[in-house]
């Protein structure tokens, strides 16, 4: 370890290539499942398999699914767009070959919003995205003797997008696959789930000097299946790069593995060889014209996404960008409060209640917010009784949400009247209680007007337990004091 003002020394250059797995019915190239979970080998045909003779046949969702996320990054969508054969071997690669795109990438330029470390926007420019296929997966740890090959993944459709080396610390990288994570979700081409291994990604990193122009010698970490592993994997690589550079020694291009357990990068394999992939067109795919009719129709169908979504909640709702971040972290819950926000004019409330008990519910359920069976006019009804002061926040979060749960047709203005849950606002009733409750304590009274104030509460309890929870704080604190201090 070298002391810390030694990495100060230097700056961090990260560049990410994320490949995408695109939730379509069918294989890019052909009819096969691409259904996630089923048997091994069960979802192949002879296309899947490489067998000579075979054709491929385009999947048009996957262009429909590339163009809407170059729109979403501000892409500018390519009009001829031509395969290629990107020949490598892996023993899951049955064709010898994946069909990708080389020279026409899908989307050109872009860039992804987000936040550095200070928590001040940047953007991450994207330098392409293109369209390829996925290869089969290896499996090393269910047989001692022998890799065992499952070929269902050969062929599901990718879309790859690569940024520009712009990411500057391991939490920039942290917060732009987060970012590229809500994206697609929010556009549903990809479930976004790395453990599954539907959004991956590989890091090339490099160190220089800090005000140096050049880039140093990078390598690629590859096949990072979490966002965790992609922070510690390129912050240990930081820290080893510079190591060796100050031990006199050069970094050399190597593609590298992690070991999560270890938290530590190993060579696997050397790239000095590795760019000759021998790139040459399809022969046995035409081109596909992207025309602007057809990126306008795509353009239509998008959904609002996570930055208007924040955009509006913050600017025509008033409420906190915390709380606008909160409630857009995953599209249905931004959806349900959306709508919730056309029945109740009370945002900051209706806010409050997402991400306090309907929030709560959900996570300790382990439910998502499209299982939840409480509808948003019924919360703005809630919301309603507690503005017109007939019911409490404590009611309505300890009684009558619990009883919506069980209940879920019913209507709150309902509940709270058969259960007798209506706040006490008749002045003479709560004067009455307030009356017994200051004579309980005639030595805190005292106390109270010796200048004691913190004694309010005590008396707002007892009043409380008197009317059975149901006087309305606000009258009752404002006869409590005008009694207390007369």
């Amino acid at each position: 370890m070298l002391k810390e003002e030694v990495y100060e020394k230097y700056e961090l250059v990260v560049g990410l290539e994320i490949h995408v797995q695109l939730q379509t019915k069918s294989k890019a190239y052909s009819s096969d499942s691409a259904e996630y979970g089923s048997a091994p080998n069960t979802h192949i045909s002879a296309i899947s398999l490489g067998h000579p003779g075979t054709l491929p046949r385009f999947n048009e969702n996957t262009l429909q699914y590339g163009v809407r996320l170059g729109l979403s990054c501000g892409s500018e969508i390519t009009y001829e767009n031509q395969f290629a054969r990107k020949n490598y071997f892996y023993a899951d690669l049955p064709k010898g070959y994946q069909i990708t795109q080389d020279k026409t990438p899908l989307c050109l330029g872009g860039s992804i919003l987000i936040k550095d470390d200070q928590g001040k926007d940047k953007r991450i420019g994207i330098t392409r995205i293109h369209m390829e296929e996925d290869s089969g997966k290896s499996i090393h740890d269910l047989d001692p003797f022998n890799t065992l090959v499952d070929l269902n993944r050969a062929g599901v459709p990718l879309l790859e997008i690569v940024s520009e080396p712009e990411i500057r610390t391991p939490q920039e990288a942290y917060n732009y696959l987060t970012e590229v994570r809500q994206l697609v979700r929010y556009l549903e081409i990809c479930d976004g789930n790395m453990e599954e291994g539907s959004m991956r990604c590989d890091a090339n990193v490099s160190v220089r000097l800090k005000g140096a122009k050049e880039f140093g010698q990078r390598t690629e970490t590859k096949n990072l299946n979490s966002i965790r592993n992609v922070f510690r994997a390129i912050e240990y690589e930081f820290k080893r790069q510079i190591e060796v550079i100050e031990a006199g020694s050069e970094i050399k291009m190597e593609t590298m593995g992690f070991d999560a357990v270890k938290g530590t990068t190993s060579s696997m394999r050397s790239k000095e060889l590795a760019h000759d992939y021998r790139y040459f067109p399809e022969p046995d795919l035409q081109a596909v014209y992207v025309d602007s009719d057809y990126i306008e129709k795509v353009r239509k169908d998008l959904p609002a996404l996570p930055s208007e979504l924040i955009k509006k909640f913050t600017s025509e709702m008033n409420l906190s960008t915390y709380d606008a971040e909160v409630l857009t972290e995953e599209k249905y819950f931004a959806l349900y409060f959306d709508e919730l926000t056309r029945l109740t004019k009370n945002y900051k409330a209706a806010a409050n209640w997402m991400m306090g008990a309907v929030k709560s519910y959900l996570n300790e359920n382990a439910l998502t917010i499209q299982e939840f069976k409480i509808k948003p006019d019924q919360i703005a009804e809630i919301i309603q009784l507690i503005d017109e002061g007939k019911i409490s926040n404590s009611i309505a979060n300890q009684k009558i949400f619990p009883y919506l749960i069980e209940h879920t047709n019913d209507r709150p203005r309902a509940i709270a009247e058969s259960n007798n849950w209506i706040q006490e606002s008749d002045s003479n009733a709560l004067e009455g209680f307030i009356s017994e409750a200051i004579a309980m304590y005639p030595e805190k009274v005292e106390a109270y007007r010796a200048g004691n104030k913190n004694l309010l509460g005590l008396f707002m309890g007892e009043v409380m337990k008197r009317s059975k929870g149901k006087a309305d704080p606000k009258l009752t604190s404002q006869l409590l004091k005008e009694k207390l201090e007369n």
